[in-house]
């Protein structure tokens, strides 16, 4: 077996509303959505520079739901970007609140965390600096010892 490519897909109440969110906050295009005749979204793309993002409205009769149904989310997604603070801010401005404000980290980008307001996180990064793996737990293990 062969995997090809490797897909998020996101649930969320009003999927319209996502695509405007997402084109705004973080500069993606929509590709395509497939509507019914009521205006819920079946199924949508967005391209963010080459990689494709799913999404669709909730379908709960076949118990697909966002986080917003369960108050909570599982996953987080990670956009490597130009300027974290920059997309940060516009994602801000466009309705998301912040989780983390963005720093440098220890794995060599700055970084921040955003919840979109669809219930999704987001950690978007930038890279600052290259480090060696080994470094990367020597710098990791002494974080964890003084928190």
């Amino acid at each position: 077996m062969k995997v090809h490519e490797l897909f998020a897909y996101l649930h969320v109440k009003d999927a319209a509303r996502a695509i405007d969110f997402y084109t705004k906050a973080f500069g993606a295009v929509e590709k395509f959505r497939l509507a019914e005749p009521s205006g819920r979204i079946g199924h949508a793309e967005l391209d963010f520079g080459g990689s494709t993002l799913m999404l669709a409205d909730e379908f709960p009769e076949y118990d697909l739901r966002g986080p917003t149904a369960f108050g909570a989310t599982t996953v987080t997604l990670h956009i490597h970007v130009d300027d974290a603070d920059e997309v940060i801010r516009r994602a801000v401005e466009a309705g998301a609140s912040v989780i983390r404000e963005p720093k440098d980290e220890f794995y060599g980008e700055r970084s921040g965390r955003i919840r979109d307001p669809f219930g999704h996180e987001w950690s978007i990064g930038h890279h600052i600096e290259d480090i060696p793996a080994d470094e990367m737990q020597r710098r990791y293990t002494e974080l964890m010892r003084e928190g």
